[in-house]
């Protein structure tokens, strides 16, 4: 028996007669012809969780601009507002609305409001088939909803059974619940399909929120940013990257990430920063705090000792995996023994600077690289909690699941990184594992090794994981894209000279169309057709630098949802919409609060640009899930000529 004949035997299980058949056929080339759904593109989150939150629900000016469309000529901007607030908000906005309402102006408001919804609703759903509305809804209202949504608008001897709907879930106070169903379906269609560039962690207050909400999302892919892979390292038992991860967290006061939200305690450090980094200099190591909170100094100096105690053992416990990896060639961040102990000046490629901080208290002059038994301690109940952490690791094991390191989808080429390049244009070979490599092999080399040290997580021997760190701050990394990481230098040397971090020539040839076509070509990508979007690099609008490359070949989506990058960006993010009318390049001014949302419908002021344009508007049948469609119904009418021709027998009840 053919592999073709047995796979058309199992295709018949589920399809067992020439109706069925017939009628999948039919279903798959109708959806192939509807047009193509909403691709939404984020990046460089870093735990903006009330900024991420609100252009997930407003779809980046997505769901203001189909209210727009629908109402134009019926509802003034103050009523757009309101109603856009509502789906973005429904429980808060409703409470603010209707607290001083009388029962009467209730009953007014909520009739007013679930017809619109009705409506924006109809308009919303409308590119998508019954069954995939129907599995979009909240099971306790669907019934309703179906019936409201997909109501008959050419026969009107109904309008009376949809008018009694209404009137009736008012009257058994059901308008509340109905009202958040229609905007959760709204905010879950008017986007199919998320793609997250990388940088959920670091910087910001609750990347552990927003992976919680994308753990919602019925579709979505993540491309891994180098701050989310020091985190996966450190869950996987890193204790080198997961220095860097308390020391990125003490530095940007948000130690409460590690000790509130995934129950890591904190209180070795602090027992050993406030004994052993007393009374230090803590210049420099001062948390950058959130004006808008509150600190006592004696609580700032202690996150300080605890910065400064974790950086510390982070430069010692460098050297051990910089001494296995020459290949690497990283030897020029070993610091430590370049110091003069008595004169506190360093040296650093021949030249001598003085040193701004004095302090070494755990340092052996003659073995600086030596961690003392106090800290080896410390980091022994650190590794410990960290692999122990139960939402940690389910939150990393969804990173796994969802992520990569690059994604192919629709024709565009994603990444949250760089391709290491040479000033010649090719792709930089680099040494991984005993095999050189470039290009699209070095993105699946450096994932198959990210993979490889989760499944090994916690184990004494995970060699995998110095490539995971070499991948965070290696000069071939595909995530860091720079010549070197001068994190001491920013720390302990005045001269800004050598804080100088020089990008890799990639971020000068992005520019450049026959660059781009080259990338796109290496990943099997059409350079007439698909696009790169790139993230990681934030983009200084204010200094007139335009985040739309290479003739709109590369789309550059990191303008800055982090608040210390708005400063010198001058906004507060890129993000991408991709429909069937082709891409369109948001850009979103700062987020006030969500309390601003909800009573002063403050949205994020957003602007949009078109970066590319379909002369005909595409649909499903132009899309990867059109191609896979288009296999299913090759497959469905082999299946149905077998049928025919009695290759295989139908099954008859």
């Amino acid at each position: 028996m053919s592999q073709n004949l047995r796979y058309l035997q199992l295709l018949s299980q589920k399809f067992p007669d020439i109706p069925s058949v017939t009628t999948e056929i039919i279903n798959l080339e109708a959806i192939m012809e509807l047009p193509k759904a909403t691709e939404h593109y984020l990046s460089d989150l870093h735990g903006e969780y009330d900024a991420v939150s609100h252009v997930l629900r407003n779809g980046s000016g997505n769901i203001k601009e189909k209210i727009r469309e629908v109402f134009q000529e019926r509802l003034t901007k103050q009523e757009i507002n309101q109603l856009a607030t509502i789906v973005y908000y429904p429980q808060e906005k409703l409470q603010v609305l209707t607290q001083d309402m009388t029962d009467g102006e209730k009953q007014e408001f909520f009739t007013t409001t679930i017809s619109e919804l009705v409506e924006l609703g109809q308009f919303v759903v409308s590119k998508y088939t019954r069954s995939k509305v129907r599995k979009a809804m909240p099971k306790d209202m669907a019934y309703i909803m179906e019936e409201l949504l997909f109501k008959d608008s050419i026969l009107s001897n109904k309008e009376d059974y949809y008018h009694d709907i209404i009137n009736n879930v008012i009257s058994l106070g059901a308008a509340d619940r109905l009202i958040q169903a229609f905007s959760q379906l709204i905010q879950e269609l008017v986007v199919d399909h998320l793609h997250v560039l990388g940088d959920i962690y670091d910087r910001g207050p609750a990347p552990d929120k927003i992976i919680d909400l994308l753990m919602k999302k019925k579709s979505l892919d993540i491309q891994w940013g180098n701050h989310d892979i020091i985190w996966m390292g450190a869950a996987s038992g890193s204790r080198l990257l997961l220095a860097n991860v308390v020391r990125i967290c003490a530095r940007y006061d948000n130690l409460n990430i590690i000790e509130d939200a995934y129950g890591i305690s904190l209180r070795p450090l602090l027992s050993f920063a406030e004994k052993v980094y007393r009374d230090a200099d803590l210049n420099g190591f001062m948390p950058k705090i959130d004006p808008d909170l509150i600190h006592l100094p004696e609580e700032s100096k202690q996150i300080a000792r605890m910065h400064m105690a974790i950086a510390m053992i982070q430069f010692k416990m460098e050297k051990a995996v910089i001494d296995r990896h020459p290949e690497f060639q990283t030897d020029d961040r070993l610091l430590l023994d370049k110091i003069d102990y008595d004169k506190f000046t360093i040296t650093i490629d021949g030249k001598v600077y003085p040193l701004e901080n004095h302090s070494f208290p755990t340092v052996d002059p003659n073995n600086p690289y030596q961690l003392t038994e106090e800290e080896e301690w410390v980091m022994e109940k650190l590794q410990a909690g960290f692999l122990n952490s139960e939402k940690l690791q389910k939150h990393i094991a969804f990173l796994y699941s969802k992520g990569s390191l690059y994604k192919v989808y629709n024709d565009n080429l994603l990444y949250h990184g760089c391709i290491p390049m040479n000033p010649d244009g090719s792709f930089m070979t680099i040494p991984i594992a005993g095999e050189n490599l470039s290009g699209q092999a070095l993105f699946e080399k450096f994932e198959q090794i990210l993979r490889q040290a989760y499944k090994e997580k916690g184990s004494k021997e995970n060699p995998c994981l110095d490539y995971v760190w070499y991948l965070w701050q290696g000069e071939g990394s595909t995530l860091f894209g720079k010549e070197k990481m001068t994190t001491f230098e920013r720390y302990f040397v005045v001269d800004k000279e050598t804080h100088e971090e020089y990008k890799n020539i990639y971020y000068e040839f992005r520019n450049h169309s026959q660059h781009v076509e080259s990338i796109l070509c290496e990943f099997g990508v059409d350079p007439q057709k698909g696009h790169i979007v790139n993230g990681h690099t934030p983009v200084k609008e204010r200094k007139g630098e335009n985040p739309i490359k290479a003739d709109g070949k590369l789309l550059v989506i990191d303008g800055g949802f982090s608040k210390a990058y708005q400063k010198t960006t001058g906004l507060a993010g890129y993000t991408l919409l991709y429909n069937s009318f082709g891409m369109q390049l948001v850009t979103h001014q700062p987020f006030s609060s969500i309390e601003d949302a909800v009573v002063n419908e403050k949205d994020i002021v957003s602007t949009r640009r078109v970066v590319d344009k379909e002369l005909d508007r595409m649909t499903v049948r132009q899309t990867d899930v059109g191609i896979a469609l288009e296999e299913q119904v090759i497959d469905l009418k082999d299946l149905l000529n077998a049928y025919r021709n009695g290759t295989i027998k139908p099954y008859i009840k």
